[in-house]
Protein backbone atom coordinates (compact mmCIF):
# COMPACT_ATOMS: atom_id res chain seq x y z
CA UNK A 1 0.00 0.00 0.00
CA UNK A 2 1.27 3.52 -0.47
CA UNK A 3 1.78 6.63 1.68
CA UNK A 4 -0.89 8.00 -0.71
CA UNK A 5 -3.60 5.30 -0.45
CA UNK A 6 -2.88 5.28 3.83
CA UNK A 7 -3.15 8.87 3.47
CA UNK A 8 -6.48 8.94 1.99
CA UNK A 9 -7.68 6.56 4.33
CA UNK A 10 -6.78 8.08 7.16
CA UNK A 11 -8.78 11.21 6.30
CA UNK A 12 -11.77 8.84 5.35
CA UNK A 13 -11.77 7.62 8.90
CA UNK A 14 -10.28 10.87 10.76
CA UNK A 15 -12.31 14.00 9.41
CA UNK A 16 -11.18 16.04 12.48
CA UNK A 17 -7.23 15.64 12.28
CA UNK A 18 -4.04 17.80 13.30
CA UNK A 19 -0.49 18.06 11.72
CA UNK A 20 2.15 17.87 13.38
CA UNK A 21 5.37 19.20 12.40
CA UNK A 22 8.97 19.71 13.60
CA UNK A 23 9.77 22.94 12.65
CA UNK A 24 12.86 23.42 14.78
CA UNK A 25 15.67 20.91 15.53
CA UNK A 26 18.73 21.74 17.49
CA UNK A 27 21.28 18.92 18.56
CA UNK A 28 20.26 15.52 18.22
CA UNK A 29 16.50 14.35 17.15
CA UNK A 30 14.95 11.00 15.74
CA UNK A 31 13.66 12.97 13.24
CA UNK A 32 14.54 16.00 10.72
CA UNK A 33 13.18 19.62 10.64
CA UNK A 34 10.17 19.61 8.49
CA UNK A 35 8.72 15.79 9.66
CA UNK A 36 5.38 15.90 9.99
CA UNK A 37 2.41 13.31 11.40
CA UNK A 38 -0.94 13.34 11.18
CA UNK A 39 -3.35 12.67 14.40
CA UNK A 40 -6.55 11.99 14.00
CA UNK A 41 -9.16 10.70 17.32
CA UNK A 42 -8.76 7.43 15.69
CA UNK A 43 -5.72 7.28 13.97
CA UNK A 44 -2.38 8.36 13.08
CA UNK A 45 -0.35 8.68 9.16
CA UNK A 46 3.64 8.94 10.20
CA UNK A 47 5.47 10.09 12.67
CA UNK A 48 7.99 12.15 14.04
CA UNK A 49 10.14 9.89 15.57
CA UNK A 50 8.38 7.80 18.47
CA UNK A 51 9.09 7.52 21.99
CA UNK A 52 7.65 10.37 24.81
CA UNK A 53 8.24 13.13 22.17
CA UNK A 54 5.71 11.20 20.09
CA UNK A 55 3.23 10.41 22.67
CA UNK A 56 2.91 14.05 24.77
CA UNK A 57 2.30 15.39 20.90
CA UNK A 58 -0.41 12.95 20.47
CA UNK A 59 -1.93 13.59 23.29
CA UNK A 60 -2.18 17.58 22.62
CA UNK A 61 -3.04 17.22 19.16
CA UNK A 62 -6.05 15.12 20.73
CA UNK A 63 -6.99 17.86 23.38
CA UNK A 64 -6.67 20.48 20.70
CA UNK A 65 -9.49 18.32 17.84
CA UNK A 66 -11.45 17.76 21.24
CA UNK A 67 -11.66 21.53 22.57
CA UNK A 68 -11.93 22.81 18.89
CA UNK A 69 -8.66 25.14 19.10
CA UNK A 70 -7.38 25.27 16.02
CA UNK A 71 -3.29 25.26 16.66
CA UNK A 72 -0.43 25.31 18.95
CA UNK A 73 3.25 25.65 19.56
CA UNK A 74 5.46 22.88 21.44
CA UNK A 75 8.98 23.31 22.66
CA UNK A 76 10.53 20.32 23.60
CA UNK A 77 13.53 19.00 25.21
CA UNK A 78 14.55 15.98 24.52
CA UNK A 79 16.05 15.09 27.76
CA UNK A 80 15.22 13.55 31.07
CA UNK A 81 12.47 16.20 31.63
CA UNK A 82 10.93 13.98 29.18
CA UNK A 83 12.20 10.71 29.44
CA UNK A 84 14.28 10.30 26.19
CA UNK A 85 17.86 10.96 25.69
CA UNK A 86 18.25 12.54 23.10
CA UNK A 87 19.55 15.69 24.14
CA UNK A 88 18.45 17.82 21.69
CA UNK A 89 15.43 20.32 21.29
CA UNK A 90 12.37 20.27 18.54
CA UNK A 91 9.93 22.76 18.27
CA UNK A 92 6.35 21.32 16.95
CA UNK A 93 3.75 23.12 15.27
CA UNK A 94 0.34 21.81 15.70
CA UNK A 95 -2.72 22.64 12.74
CA UNK A 96 -5.93 21.67 12.45
CA UNK A 97 -6.20 20.43 8.80
CA UNK A 98 -8.73 22.17 6.86
CA UNK A 99 -9.56 22.09 3.12
CA UNK A 100 -6.46 23.62 1.48
CA UNK A 101 -4.01 21.89 4.03
CA UNK A 102 -5.18 18.62 2.90
CA UNK A 103 -4.65 19.50 -0.34
CA UNK A 104 -0.75 20.27 0.42
CA UNK A 105 -0.40 17.53 2.23
CA UNK A 106 -2.27 15.05 -0.56
CA UNK A 107 0.17 16.74 -2.61
CA UNK A 108 3.53 16.53 -0.89
CA UNK A 109 2.63 12.56 -0.08
CA UNK A 110 1.98 11.90 -4.52
CA UNK A 111 5.13 13.77 -4.49
CA UNK A 112 7.18 11.90 -2.49
CA UNK A 113 5.56 8.37 -3.04
CA UNK A 114 6.43 9.38 -6.76
CA UNK A 115 10.08 9.83 -6.18
CA UNK A 116 10.61 6.60 -4.36
CA UNK A 117 12.96 4.50 -6.30
CA UNK A 118 12.27 1.56 -7.80
CA UNK A 119 13.10 -1.96 -7.07
CA UNK A 120 12.40 -5.16 -10.02
CA UNK A 121 12.43 -8.07 -8.27
CA UNK A 122 12.57 -10.89 -11.26
CA UNK A 123 11.22 -14.14 -10.29
CA UNK A 124 8.44 -14.73 -8.26
CA UNK A 125 9.10 -18.24 -6.28
CA UNK A 126 10.04 -18.29 -2.74
CA UNK A 127 12.76 -16.17 -1.86
CA UNK A 128 11.37 -13.41 -4.56
CA UNK A 129 7.77 -13.62 -3.04
CA UNK A 130 9.50 -13.12 0.50
CA UNK A 131 12.04 -10.45 -0.49
CA UNK A 132 8.87 -8.22 -2.31
CA UNK A 133 6.99 -8.41 0.71
CA UNK A 134 9.92 -7.07 2.60
CA UNK A 135 10.65 -4.38 0.03
CA UNK A 136 7.02 -3.73 0.20
CA UNK A 137 7.74 -2.59 4.04
CA UNK A 138 10.35 -0.29 3.22
CA UNK A 139 10.24 3.48 0.95
CA UNK A 140 10.31 2.33 -2.33
CA UNK A 141 8.34 0.80 -5.47
CA UNK A 142 8.46 -2.74 -6.11
CA UNK A 143 7.60 -4.60 -8.98
CA UNK A 144 7.82 -8.22 -9.75
CA UNK A 145 8.05 -9.82 -13.01
CA UNK A 146 7.74 -13.31 -13.99
CA UNK A 147 6.92 -15.37 -16.80
CA UNK A 148 4.65 -17.84 -14.83
CA UNK A 149 1.19 -15.67 -13.79
CA UNK A 150 0.45 -18.46 -11.55
CA UNK A 151 3.00 -17.95 -9.09
CA UNK A 152 2.19 -14.25 -9.30
CA UNK A 153 -0.99 -15.12 -8.24
CA UNK A 154 0.77 -16.23 -5.09
CA UNK A 155 1.60 -12.69 -4.22
CA UNK A 156 -0.29 -10.80 -1.83
CA UNK A 157 -2.73 -8.58 -3.69
CA UNK A 158 -1.27 -4.72 -2.72
CA UNK A 159 2.26 -5.86 -4.13
CA UNK A 160 2.62 -5.05 -8.02
CA UNK A 161 3.27 -7.67 -10.54
CA UNK A 162 3.48 -8.61 -13.88
CA UNK A 163 3.84 -11.28 -15.94
CA UNK A 164 6.28 -10.54 -19.25
CA UNK A 165 7.29 -12.78 -21.74
CA UNK A 166 10.71 -11.16 -22.27
CA UNK A 167 11.46 -10.12 -18.67
CA UNK A 168 14.93 -8.82 -19.54
CA UNK A 169 12.92 -5.98 -21.86
CA UNK A 170 11.44 -4.62 -18.78
CA UNK A 171 15.03 -3.77 -17.84
CA UNK A 172 15.23 -1.19 -20.73
CA UNK A 173 12.37 0.43 -19.92
CA UNK A 174 12.85 0.92 -16.50
CA UNK A 175 12.64 4.66 -15.01
CA UNK A 176 16.38 5.91 -14.34
CA UNK A 177 17.77 4.74 -11.03
CA UNK A 178 15.98 1.49 -11.02
CA UNK A 179 17.45 -1.24 -9.00
CA UNK A 180 17.20 -4.92 -10.31
CA UNK A 181 17.08 -8.43 -7.93
CA UNK A 182 17.51 -11.54 -10.56
CA UNK A 183 16.13 -15.09 -9.10
CA UNK A 184 14.37 -16.15 -11.44
CA UNK A 185 13.40 -20.22 -11.89
CA UNK A 186 15.61 -20.30 -15.30
CA UNK A 187 19.40 -19.41 -15.47
CA UNK A 188 19.39 -18.85 -19.09
CA UNK A 189 16.91 -16.22 -18.16
CA UNK A 190 18.99 -14.93 -15.22
CA UNK A 191 22.01 -14.08 -17.57
CA UNK A 192 20.03 -12.05 -20.19
CA UNK A 193 18.07 -10.28 -17.56
CA UNK A 194 21.57 -9.51 -15.87
CA UNK A 195 23.47 -8.62 -18.74
CA UNK A 196 21.00 -5.69 -19.25
CA UNK A 197 21.11 -4.70 -15.98
CA UNK A 198 25.05 -4.30 -16.18
CA UNK A 199 24.75 -2.16 -19.38
CA UNK A 200 22.77 0.64 -17.19
CA UNK A 201 25.05 2.12 -15.26
CA UNK A 202 22.18 4.04 -13.47
CA UNK A 203 21.49 1.18 -11.00
CA UNK A 204 22.55 1.49 -7.81
CA UNK A 205 22.07 -2.22 -7.34
CA UNK A 206 22.36 -5.36 -9.53
CA UNK A 207 21.75 -8.30 -7.70
CA UNK A 208 21.44 -12.26 -8.46
CA UNK A 209 20.61 -14.99 -6.40
CA UNK A 210 22.96 -18.24 -6.51
CA UNK A 211 26.55 -18.80 -5.74
CA UNK A 212 30.33 -18.88 -6.97
CA UNK A 213 30.14 -21.41 -9.46
CA UNK A 214 27.05 -19.75 -10.88
CA UNK A 215 29.23 -16.19 -11.10
CA UNK A 216 32.07 -17.73 -12.33
CA UNK A 217 29.76 -19.13 -15.35
CA UNK A 218 28.12 -15.64 -15.78
CA UNK A 219 30.89 -13.98 -15.52
CA UNK A 220 32.57 -16.04 -18.67
CA UNK A 221 29.14 -16.19 -20.32
CA UNK A 222 29.29 -12.17 -19.82
CA UNK A 223 32.18 -11.65 -21.09
CA UNK A 224 32.13 -14.05 -24.03
CA UNK A 225 28.77 -12.28 -25.34
CA UNK A 226 31.47 -8.63 -25.47
CA UNK A 227 30.61 -7.30 -21.64
CA UNK A 228 32.65 -5.12 -19.95
CA UNK A 229 34.68 -7.55 -17.91
CA UNK A 230 34.84 -4.07 -15.32
CA UNK A 231 30.92 -3.79 -15.11
CA UNK A 232 31.44 -7.72 -13.42
CA UNK A 233 32.40 -5.26 -10.24
CA UNK A 234 28.80 -4.10 -9.96
CA UNK A 235 27.18 -6.96 -9.81
CA UNK A 236 26.07 -8.85 -6.58
CA UNK A 237 26.10 -12.43 -6.71
CA UNK A 238 25.36 -13.89 -4.53
CA UNK A 239 22.89 -12.02 -2.79
CA UNK A 240 22.92 -11.30 0.63
CA UNK A 241 26.52 -11.49 1.30
CA UNK A 242 26.32 -10.93 5.00
CA UNK A 243 27.90 -14.94 5.62
CA UNK A 244 25.72 -16.14 7.81
CA UNK A 245 25.19 -18.94 4.84
CA UNK A 246 21.49 -19.46 5.76
CA UNK A 247 19.24 -21.02 2.79
CA UNK A 248 15.80 -20.09 4.48
CA UNK A 249 13.37 -18.09 1.81
CA UNK A 250 12.91 -15.19 4.35
CA UNK A 251 16.62 -14.90 5.79
CA UNK A 252 17.52 -14.48 2.27
CA UNK A 253 15.06 -12.13 1.21
CA UNK A 254 15.80 -10.16 4.53
CA UNK A 255 19.78 -9.94 4.31
CA UNK A 256 19.07 -8.89 0.50
CA UNK A 257 16.60 -6.30 1.25
CA UNK A 258 18.87 -4.76 3.62
CA UNK A 259 21.86 -4.71 1.19
CA UNK A 260 19.46 -3.23 -1.35
CA UNK A 261 18.85 -0.03 1.07
CA UNK A 262 22.48 0.21 1.35
CA UNK A 263 23.48 0.70 -2.06
CA UNK A 264 20.55 2.75 -2.78
CA UNK A 265 21.27 4.76 -0.09
CA UNK A 266 24.94 5.20 -0.65
CA UNK A 267 24.23 6.00 -4.45
CA UNK A 268 21.44 8.89 -3.14
CA UNK A 269 24.79 10.47 -0.86
CA UNK A 270 26.78 10.27 -3.94
CA UNK A 271 24.13 12.39 -5.91
CA UNK A 272 23.65 14.53 -3.25
CA UNK A 273 27.15 15.02 -2.73
CA UNK A 274 27.82 15.77 -6.27
CA UNK A 275 25.40 18.04 -6.68
CA UNK A 276 26.02 20.19 -3.46
CA UNK A 277 27.29 23.77 -4.41
CA UNK A 278 31.22 24.38 -3.90
CA UNK A 279 32.11 26.30 -0.84
CA UNK A 280 32.10 30.41 -1.12
CA UNK A 281 35.76 30.69 -2.02
CA UNK A 282 35.99 28.22 -3.88
CA UNK A 283 37.44 28.93 -7.24
CA UNK A 284 38.31 25.83 -10.02
CA UNK A 285 38.92 22.92 -7.08
CA UNK A 286 41.03 25.69 -5.19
Amino acid sequence: MTRTTELTTFFSTNPHAIVCELTSVRGSSPRAQGTFMLVGQAGLFGTIGGGALEYMVIEHARRLIASGRAEEAMDVPLGPEIGQCCGGRVGVSLRHVDAAQRAVLSAQVDAEDAALPHVYVFGAGHVGRALAQMLALLPVQVMVIDTRREELELLPAHINAKAVAMPESVVRSAPQGSSFVILTHDHALDFLIAQEALARTDSPYVGMVGSRTKRARFSSWYVGEGGDAKALDRLVLPIGQQGLGDKRPEVIAALAAAEIMVHIGQREAETERANAPEPLGVVNGR
